[in-house]
């Protein structure tokens, strides 16, 4: 078994060059790895793709807003883009009383957005906030710079 740990987060790099060094031998011995789609399916396609195969829904409900999103999308060209579905953190579907690992369920595609710079799409289920774990005031709120140029409240 390939395992490696890392301490990344606090040793940057440094960290993680034993888990980069697993993931290197694992994408250079043979494996049977492929893609779940072609990137010339379209964007409900993809995400029909995704749901069925990795999530094991039932159907998809699109609102208004994410297929305006969706047919803009394909108008300007970025159909190719692979797609990414957010969530809510205690379930794989749109719906957080749904906990573990649940099968047969529908889902609603909320919202779309489109990232040129990354190159990818993601598709919102339900109502999630998409920077889960922070607090109502964040940290990076308490830190200053006095007029000595010294910071305060990084740690």
């Amino acid at each position: 078994i390939l395992f490696a740990s890392s301490t990344s987060y606090t040793d940057g790099g440094k960290g993680a060059k034993d888990l980069a060094q697993k993931v290197v031998e694992l994408v250079e011995n043979n494996n049977d790895f492929k893609l779940l789609y072609k990137d010339e399916l379209t964007v409900k396609e993809k995400i029909e793709t995704i749901s069925k195969n990795i999530y094991h829904t039932t159907s998809i409900t699109y609102t208004d807003s994410a297929l305006k999103k969706i047919k803009e999308i394909e108008s300007l060209g970025y159909s190719n883009y692979p797609i990414c579905i957010a969530k809510t953190q205690y379930s794989i579907s749109d719906n957080p009383k749904l906990l573990g690992y649940p099968k047969d369920f529908p889902i609603t595609i909320k919202d779309i957005n489109i990232y040129t710079g990354a190159e990818f799409i993601v598709a919102y289920l339900g109502d999630i906030m998409t920077m889960p774990g922070l607090p109502r005031v964040p940290n990076y709120e308490k830190i200053d710079m006095n007029n000595k140029g010294i910071i305060k409240g990084l740690f």
